[in-house]
């Protein structure tokens, strides 16, 4: 959706001190660069005086106050509940942790479905699972031809022994968004719960847990300008009814039950951080902690998200502009709704050697399958993947200009190392 806001990019970029080494980043979808407020926030959290969680002294309340803030910012940023919101080490661990409780009460007969499409830590914690417990794994493939993952796909393998659909909100490795809403609706209907891997999705574009239908959803604030960990929402009523292993003298309360150990507190600061920090993407629509439906948190989030995605998506399409031109180049990110990330193949030559070459060039634009290594090796590219180019908030025309310019220098290096024609 066009806003017609002004996304002042200039002033993004400088809250980014990682940005004054010089570097044009376009590997914001295996972690962003941290703003300023971010890492002042992480620094202020680690030297305030702090102790576990309580009410009496003003070390307890500073350590229950950032868990506290930090459920919340998390619940703004996904229009979620906050006493759903649980913290852990990384999405992938918080995976596997709710896979194994989950699991507990699956049998033989029972089915888990996985895609093709996803992160490998939305399908092998599910596969791995319901093996343990006899339970099958049907597989919802998308189109390689497309990258587009349709919600009959998963849809035609549900049956009412169905127990939970796993999917992407976004594919980290090629963009597509698929349409979740009406694969988790589907999932409802068979009597499944939908788990909705929402790392990538959550770094581009409004998120509202409700209308994606997600009855669990996880995402991690390093790839949304916030520190390295990982998080779930889900309503606190379904987490009522599960029961992980923990320590018999900690609370059985919800989120905490789910929480093992002390949390890192300054970790969650940041991640409160992060969000207040796009909150602050488009124009200003009321005041800083503000709960109202005029100028709340919320508010400003689905404006800031919304003025991002248009910047991003505009800087992406002259990113697609430019590489269709360059000879030889495969560009593998087609589907029609998607985030901008694309990924890129050369004919005859290794993505690896492109992604050193832009290193030399001041370009950071890695080369792997990136952990989808089912995406991968069903688009046909092995384990290897492909040169992938992925935007953040920081990204401007500037980066862009210099991505196009090394990426012509690469390809046209081919045509100055080719034998003269006629010759071997």
């Amino acid at each position: 959706m066009l806003l017609g806001v002004s996304y002042d990019v200039a002033a993004v970029r400088a809250c980014f001190p990682a940005l004054r080494a010089g570097a044009a980043h376009f590997d914001g979808p295996g972690g962003s660069q941290v703003p300023e407020p971010v890492a002042a926030a992480v620094a202020a959290t680690m030297t305030a005086p702090l102790a576990n969680r309580g009410r009496v002294t003003q070390a307890e309340r500073n350590a229950d106050d950032v868990v506290l803030a930090a459920r919340q910012a998390v619940a703004d940023l996904v229009a979620g509940d906050p006493g759903g919101v649980v913290f852990g080490r990384s999405m992938t661990q918080l995976t596997y942790d709710l896979s194994r409780v989950l699991s507990a009460g699956w049998g033989p007969g029972d089915e888990v479905v996985v895609t093709r499409l996803d992160h490998d830590a939305n399908v092998r914690p599910w596969v791995q699972a319901a093996h343990a417990r006899g339970a099958t794994v049907p597989w919802a493939e998308f189109d390689p031809a497309t990258g587009e993952l349709a919600p009959e796909a998963a849809g035609g393998l549900l049956t009412d022994r169905t127990r939970l659909v796993a999917v992407t909100g976004a594919s980290n490795l090629i963009g597509t968004r698929p349409d979740v809403a009406a694969i988790s609706a589907l999932a409802h209907d068979a009597g499944a719960l939908s788990y909705v891997d929402g790392v990538h999705l959550t770094a581009h574009a409004a998120v509202d847990v409700a209308a994606l239908g997600a009855d669990l959803y996880a995402c991690s604030p390093y790839k949304f300008l916030g520190p390295h960990c990982g998080c779930v929402v889900a309503s606190p009523g379904l987490l009522e009814t599960l029961h992980p292993d923990k320590l018999l003298p900690s609370t059985d309360a919800v989120p905490e039950r789910f929480e093992l150990g002390t949390l890192p507190y300054e970790l969650l600061a940041g991640s409160t951080a992060a969000v207040d920090f796009l909150a602050g993407l488009g124009p200003p629509a009321g005041r800083a902690g503000d709960r109202g439906p005029e100028g709340g948190r919320r508010a400003r989030l689905e404006v800031g998200m919304a003025t991002l995605e248009e910047h991003e998506d505009r800087l992406r399409e002259r990113i697609e502009d430019g590489v269709r031109a360059l000879p030889g180049v495969t560009v593998w990110s087609r589907a029609a709704r998607r985030t901008p990330t694309l990924l890129l193949t050369f004919e005859g030559r290794d993505a690896a050697d492109a992604h050193r070459f832009l290193a030399g060039h001041g370009v950071n634009a890695p080369a792997g399958s990136f952990y989808a290594i089912e995406a991968s090796r069903h688009l046909g590219l092995g384990d290897a993947g492909g040169l992938r180019v992925g935007l953040a908030p920081y990204n401007d025309d500037e980066d862009v200009d210099r991505l196009l310019a090394a990426l012509g220098e690469w390809t046209d290096s081919r045509k100055a190392c080719a034998p003269p024609a006629g010759r071997p």
